[in-house]
């Protein structure tokens, strides 16, 4: 569906729709925090904040990158789905402005105090939460409401990751809820997006099987999904909760079966789809076959596989695409898109080698110059499109 276009603003072109600055914003944030992640690791730098490194690592790739990857996404999905016009302009630079400040106020947690900190960088999705539920209950778009839950536990996530870390001193519990809540986003938003672009793009291009419709299986899926990482954020280590999650795998994985992926080879646009989404029956199977042998399996390698894997490169994926529909450029990966995909892959699986095999610490570092590759990659190729008018716009107006 086409979506409402923006109204005449004085504000410039950044500011017209959600997706221009936080996929900016995210892209570069991402990049810049994994550049920052192996020198505070290896102890040669500091930063001023009360969180020990590895949570302040875990904390802005999901409470900062990630928030505003799904910010951007929603913000600019809602006008879709309600026929509106988007979030833009003065209420936009508010919410970019809320995001800004609690990257600010977590890095600098130890002269504002853990309780600002907590205030500030919180205050972001709370005010994401209200401003899509105002736009979608003001479109009368209620069957999207749910849409919202898993950003709204990814707030409560938060709130506890800043609780945690200052009365334990590390982040446990809330860091499982934050990466189940978009874990959950992926599969709610995947199983619309992915068999939804295949089926057109097949109907288009190559006419035959197409992607099984979304049915009980696909709600049975995510259900049963959504309970083994309720039991793995409550009982990480209980047999009950691995077999939950192998099930949840096995369960996805005839999921993504049913999405004719392999029918897609040739458009890098689709396919990235299906292998980002590849990473979800993965990192739910090693997740749960680390409560059997974490020796030889440790929890890190499903984190990373789903973290990095299905989140990550999902949200690549998206970004890319919605940045190209949006601008009102063709949908076709030139050779440097590709480039951006094979790098968030290749360093999504590196990174879950790196957990199996810890001695390896090369692993760990190529895997992070390919994530930075591909982010700067996505700045490079993407930014001017960002900050600049939708093609055509200046003849329209």
């Amino acid at each position: 569906m086409a979506i409402p276009r923006p109204r005449p603003s004085a504000y410039p072109a950044i500011l017209s729709y959600g997706f221009r600055p936080f996929f900016l914003l995210g892209s570069l944030q991402a990049g810049v925090a994994m550049l920052l992640w192996l020198p505070l690791y290896y102890g040669k730098l500091a930063t001023a904040s009360l969180f020990v490194p590895v949570d302040w690592h875990i904390h802005e790739l999901l409470f900062g990158y990630l928030a505003a990857v799904v910010t951007g996404f929603l913000l600019t999905a809602i006008p879709n789905w309600t026929g509106r016009l988007p979030v833009q302009g003065f209420r936009l630079l508010v919410l970019v402005s809320l995001w800004i400040l609690g990257r600010l106020a977590v890095f600098f947690s130890q002269e504002t105090g853990w309780l600002l900190a907590a205030v500030v960088d919180c205050s972001f999705l709370l005010a994401v939460v209200v401003a899509a539920a105002t736009e979608i209950i003001a479109g009368r778009n209620w069957r999207n409401l749910k849409v919202l839950l898993p950003v709204a536990t990814l707030l409560a996530a938060n709130a506890m990751f800043h609780v945690e870390a200052h009365y334990d001193g590390f982040s446990d519990a809330s860091r499982r809820l934050g990466l189940g809540a978009v874990v959950i986003l992926v599969m709610i938003i995947g199983g619309r997006i992915i068999p939804s672009f295949t089926r057109n793009w097949l109907v288009r291009e190559k006419p035959g099987r197409l992607p099984a419709s979304f049915g009980r299986f696909d709600i049975g899926t995510i259900a049963l999904s959504a309970a083994g990482l309720a039991a793995w954020i409550i009982f990480p280590d209980a047999t009950a909760t691995g077999v939950l999650l192998i099930t949840g795998a096995v369960f996805n994985a005839v999921r993504l079966a049913r999405w004719a992926g392999d029918r897609t080879l040739s458009d890098p646009l689709v396919v990235i789809l299906h292998v980002a989404f590849s990473f979800v029956p993965v990192g739910l199977l090693l997740a749960g076959l680390s409560g059997f042998a974490p020796q030889t399996i440790p929890i890190a390698a499903g984190i990373h596989a789903l973290a990095v894997g299905a989140i990550t490169c999902m949200t690549l994926a998206v970004m890319t695409r919605a940045t190209f529909g949006h601008t009102g450029r063709e949908l076709r990966a030139s050779g440097g898109t590709c480039a951006v995909f094979a790098a968030i892959v290749i360093a999504a699986i590196l990174r879950v080698a790196a957990s199996m095999a810890p001695s390896l610490a090369v692993l760990l570092h190529v895997s992070a110059a390919f994530w930075v590759a591909a982010f700067a990659g996505y700045a490079v190729l993407f930014g001017g499109m960002l900050v600049r008018p939708r093609l055509g716009a200046r003849r329209e107006n």
